[in-house]
């Protein structure tokens, strides 16, 4: 899913572990208790800026908890260089009998429960 961020404060999407902090700062991955995992890339194409308008508060290695800040965009810097702010959340291991359901759709906020990973049964 995407989000449209409203300020430049970015926070965990789900408990976990951070797994990597890219070098250029513009994606974070996450692994949950249950081994889910979790990229949060902010913004497209921002890769390119090579880490100019965005820090950085969590490192590898480090516990989080749904809603804690993990980093802070420049929105205003990274619009300037005309690129998009839009926040990507992807779920890069789900097998086959796991989907995403969205709960809240719109005027999300730090603490609103956006969707959770369920299990289907196959066969």
């Amino acid at each position: 899913y995407a989000v449209n961020p409203s300020s430049n404060t970015v926070v965990s999407p789900v408990d976990g572990t951070i797994q990597s902090v890219f070098p250029t700062k513009h994606a974070i991955g996450i692994e949950t208790a249950s081994g889910i995992e979790v990229l949060i890339h902010l913004g497209i194409d921002t890769v390119e800026l090579e880490g100019e308008g965005f820090e950085i508060f969590v490192e590898e290695g480090q516990e989080v908890i749904a809603g804690d800040k993990i980093a802070e965009m420049d929105l205003a810097s990274i619009k300037k260089a005309e690129k998009d702010t839009t926040i990507m959340v992807v779920f890069t291991n789900l097998t086959e009998n796991q989907d995403f359901e969205f709960i809240q759709t719109n005027d999300i906020s730090e603490d609103t429960e956006i969707g959770r990973v369920n299990e289907r049964n196959i066969g």
